[in-house]
């Protein structure tokens, strides 16, 4: 039998490149994409609406945003999830960076995401 031969398979790393001539859509935080932008990296939590009355959500860290996507990345398997930025109801952003912990829980509501 034949030897076979070792696949490697690089990560590609792509972010959209985003420079004077960009939309506006890109680089103006009044828009969702431009302000997700300078989320990249941060732990969330996003909530879709399917349909008319379903909501699911997925959890990971931002990895990329272009005008009508992000990228995710999953903690289950380090997958990228691609996601519709239209279908986008909530996001819950980490200020701590740390899943599952919450500063100040003495006094707040426990029933909280991160």
């Amino acid at each position: 039998m034949p030897k076979e031969e070792e696949k490697t398979y690089e990560r590609e790393t792509r972010q959209v490149e985003v420079n004077q001539n960009s939309p506006e859509i890109l680089t103006n935080p009044i828009y969702t994409p431009a302000f997700l932008r300078e989320q990249i990296g941060k732990l969330m939590r996003v909530e879709f609406l399917i349909g008319t009355n379903n909501l699911v959500d997925r959890i990971g860290i931002l990895q990329d945003v272009g005008a009508s996507y992000i990228l995710l990345r999953s903690f289950e398997n380090d997958s990228l999830v691609y996601c519709d930025i239209y279908s986008i109801k909530f996001i819950t952003i980490s200020t701590t960076g740390i899943y599952g912990s919450m500063p100040n829980m003495n006094n707040q509501n426990r029933y909280s995401y991160y």
